[in-house]
């Protein structure tokens, strides 16, 4: 059959810009890229996958996602289920030689996520795991400022990523709150992205000091019957200690009212800064240390056509990307290390470098604030 056979397990939030970002990654950013076939999607119940295989354009549906993984018509896995679910669908699918888009966190523990990035090893596949916000053109552009030495050498690091989905104490208690479900709490759904990003600016961290805290202990369980116990963290806070001699400091809350997506990040360097803040994403703030004192200050760059890929979806500077836009980049970018015989960026051996931090931080917090080495 013609092009690759796309195989989607999960019809959520996740799924649904998977599915955009596979039918618009070809017509938005280049006819050279393979084709590819909505082949299969998976759901459950049956009836679920059906409709969801209808809205998004699927060819089949089916409830069975070990079917879907190992149909031989599907070349491609995009894996968009809760936590829990990523280390075996994984593992099965590259076990059967499929590529994988798998979400964030890869895992539950850092012993899963270790044993996936040896099974993509073992396979030779080409994996890529949903870091989206790295794929901004505007942190494309910061990372670039960065290597050209345009703000001197980096020597401090600050950075926060804050949501209030959690903040509210009668929210019911979901998987979110369970250790074997969830895995980490607000370092796997959220610290995990801003680790990321610093890592992508900063290089490497070395070491870390952590401390984590659960803001509320229980949660009325959903049937009325009481109260669930919440058993993963609600904030998370790290000092660093980068390979490169920088220090540095993150911050992770999902119970920060009022928050909704604020990612930022500070890399201050001996000749200037770059700011970030996610919520406006099609920006950055640059000081430079140059020129008459009286005229220096911060500069907004705004995104545009200069900052590739941004020109592929707009031809004019101001007229923004989204989030969606940047799930379509990583696929585009997927299909290109599948054309060339290459790997993507983060491959599941690159993500599992995220993996250790995040689950550093909590170790440390277990040890008593312990410092830990990466």
């Amino acid at each position: 059959m013609a092009g690759l056979g796309i195989g989607l397990i999960g019809t959520g939030f996740m799924g649904k810009t998977h599915a955009l970002a596979w039918g618009a990654a070809r017509a938005v950013l280049g006819r050279d890229l393979p084709e590819v076939r909505l082949e299969m999607l998976c759901d459950t119940p049956q009836d679920r996958a059906a409709e969801m295989a209808d809205q998004f354009g699927f060819a089949r549906a089916t409830g069975d996602w070990r079917a879907l993984v190992t149909d031989p018509a599907v070349d491609v896995v995009s894996i968009t289920t809760p936590n829990n679910l990523h280390h075996e669908m994984a593992c099965t699918a590259l076990r059967a030689g499929k590529h994988v888009w798998c979400e964030k966190p890869m895992a539950l523990t850092l012993a899963e996520a270790e044993e996936m990035a040896q099974a993509a090893h073992e396979a030779g596949a080409v994996t890529m795991v949903g870091y989206n916000y790295i794929r901004n053109p505007a942190f494309l552009h910061a990372k670039k400022l960065i290597e050209e030495g345009r703000i001197g050498r980096v020597v401090h690091v600050r950075g926060w990523v804050d949501e209030d989905y959690q903040a509210d104490p009668d929210l019911p208690w979901t998987w979110r709150a369970r250790l074997q479900d969830a895995g980490l709490g607000t370092l796997g759904d959220l610290g995990c992205h801003l680790v990321s990003m610093v890592v992508g600016l900063a290089g490497p961290i070395e070491s870390l000091v952590a401390d984590t805290q659960i803001i509320h202990d229980t949660r009325p369980l959903p049937d009325g019957s009481g109260r669930g116990a919440v058993e993963n963290e609600d904030t998370a806070t790290a000092l660093l200690r980068f390979a490169n001699g920088a220090h540095g400091s993150i911050s992770s809350s999902r119970s920060a009212w009022g928050r909704k997506n604020k990612l930022d990040w500070e890399i201050h360097g001996t000749r200037g800064m770059i700011c970030f803040a996610q919520e406006r994403m099609n920006e950055l703030q640059v000081y430079l240390n140059e020129g008459p004192k009286a005229e220096q200050g911060f500069r907004t760059i705004l995104s545009g056509p200069e900052h590739p890929p941004f020109s592929a979806f707009v031809p004019a500077p101001g007229h923004q990307l989204g989030f969606g836009d940047l799930k379509t980049i990583e696929a585009a970018d997927l299909l290109t290390a599948i054309r060339d015989g290459g790997q993507a960026y983060p491959s599941m051996q690159d993500a599992l470098v995220f993996e250790r931090v995040i689950h550093a931080i909590a170790d440390s917090a277990r040890r008593g604030c312990c410092r830990v080495t990466l």
